[in-house]
């Protein structure tokens, strides 16, 4: 489909005004003005401007009141509003070299859900990203704990005020820093020798271990 097509189809449904718009191209190229609808996808935006400027629309990023304008959110089209006067800055990704696979873009950067990731999980990531602006460190530690684990947390702080009435606060954080010790301990599988020799079948030591037995059997044998 034509650009021209594009805006003509939008112009003729819901979108009905068109506005003019200054669109500024990092670099040396001056400023140029762009008759588009009020309310166009992003995705058609960039190939408009991809195609007047001839510029590889893959390569675009367009940035809106300091906003990146990205083309989809939860597999959904993202549309744009603008007014008469608005300032787009488009910036063009300058091109890998040749052989090599670089990707530069910031989004490859940031804490990501797997594909496979259910539908209300990518909205409710979406909306504490996009909504409630939290950093990647929080989204990554919210999205990595299993129900399991979020239904101990709110037991946890559940429980807590009323160790708080008891007078039982500092024993109720010394019993759960208890508990995270002995549940993060793990099991041994047979066959697998422990890090404290007394814990091993017939006290047996590790590999390397220096004692007074060591000291006095290698000064025996000249080797100390």
């Amino acid at each position: 489909m034509e650009m021209e097509e594009i805006v003509e189809e939008e112009t003729s449904g819901k979108h009905e005004n068109m506005v003019e718009i200054t669109v500024k191209t990092i670099g040396p190229a001056r400023p140029s003005r762009l008759h588009v609808p009020s309310s166009i996808k992003v995705l058609d935006l960039r190939k408009l401007i991809a195609r007047k400027n001839h510029l590889p629309v893959e390569n675009l990023k367009l940035i809106l009141q300091g906003m990146v304008l990205h083309d989809r959110e939860d597999e959904d089209d993202i549309y744009v509003r603008f007014n008469d006067d608005d300032y787009l800055i488009v910036a063009v990704k300058p091109k890998a070299p040749v052989g090599l696979d670089i990707d530069d873009d910031d989004e490859d950067l940031k804490f990501q859900l797997p594909q496979s990731t259910s539908q209300w999980k990518k909205k409710l990531y979406s909306f504490l990203r996009n909504r409630m602006k939290l950093p990647d460190i929080v989204l990554m530690a919210i999205f990595s704990l299993g129900l399991k684990a979020w239904a101990l947390i709110i037991l946890w702080f559940t429980l807590a005020p009323i160790a708080h009435k008891l007078d039982l606060g500092p024993l109720y954080i010394l019993g759960t820093g208890f508990c995270l010790i002995f549940l993060n301990l793990g099991r041994r599988q047979p066959g697998d020798v422990s890090a404290y020799s007394i814990f091993n079948e017939d006290f047996r030591e590790l590999p390397g271990t220096l004692n007074a037995d060591a000291i006095d059997r290698d000064i025996r044998t000249g080797q100390f």
